[in-house]
């Protein structure tokens, strides 16, 4: 199928001030970054690689005009969770929104998994949600309003051999968005998360079998990957005012079929 033209602005984050981890290099960070920004949205972006994180930024700046702030952080550390949050009170006054966007794959059996992989995994990708989380929402309770938007995936409902680290984690961002949003929303701050299937980028093709890549794009009703910005769109959504009812919610972006 045709991959639809890319998504003209229409102000839906305008005024508004936006944190995205894990925003550099191709993926739906990035895309979800440069999004925020097309939708009039001011910017700062982290991530934990020094130059890819320049570029991004470069990339954006070339895109709207505007060259985001940025912040290099690991998110399995929270003296620089807590340094990134205040960085971005500093650099943008307040702040609206959180993308809670990093995490970490990888393919490894259950009989050969070793305590590393899957503590690396988990760490990255849910434990990271929960830091970040912990320290932008006192910020947001305090101002009575706010959006977190965190990255699932459809392996946190489906199952796929090698993923069980991986699955885990994303199970556990839901299980995690549920909960926190129903503590946020006594305090006039929405939660919600997105459950891409499959989004090509340049990483992803790194990092996965041509065969893999292959198998998982025919199981698509559309009979492709998503692009990166499509994932993006949906995050944008849920990131505006015209999700102001859905807290707690966990949206697949998917074509698969059921």
């Amino acid at each position: 199928m045709t991959i639809p033209a890319y998504p003209a602005p229409r102000d839906l984050l305008k005024g508004k001030t936006v944190v995205v981890t894990a925003a550099a290099g191709t993926g739906i960070g990035f895309a979800v970054a440069r999004r925020a920004a097309e939708e009039g949205a001011r910017l700062l972006i982290s991530d934990i690689h020094e130059k890819r994180l320049a570029e991004a930024a470069d990339r954006i700046a070339e895109a709207v005009g505007a060259r985001p702030a940025t912040r290099l952080c690991d998110v399995t550390d929270q003296a620089q969770v807590d340094a990134l949050r205040d960085v971005a009170l500093g650099e943008l006054g307040h702040v609206d929104v959180l993308v809670n966007n990093a995490g970490l794959g990888g393919e490894a059996p259950v009989t050969e998994m070793t305590d590393d992989q899957w503590h690396r995994v988990l760490d990255v990708t849910l434990t990271s949600v929960f830091r970040m989380s912990r320290a932008f929402l006192p910020h947001m309770y305090g101002r009575g309003e706010g959006a977190i938007v965190n990255n699932a995936s459809v392996l946190g409902w489906r199952a796929q051999k090698g993923q069980a680290h991986y699955a885990a984690a994303k199970a556990g961002v839901m299980a995690f968005t549920r909960c926190s949003a129903v503590e946020a929303a006594e305090h006039g701050v929405r939660i919600n998360a997105v459950a891409p299937s499959i989004a090509m980028h340049a990483f992803l093709a790194k990092v996965t079998s041509d065969d893999l890549l292959a198998d998982l794009s025919a199981r698509e009703a559309f009979g492709r990957p998503a692009e990166v910005w499509e994932v993006a769109n949906v995050m944008i959504f849920l990131a505006s005012d015209l999700a102001g009812y859905m807290t707690g919610e966990v949206v697949s972006v998917s074509s698969q079929r059921a």
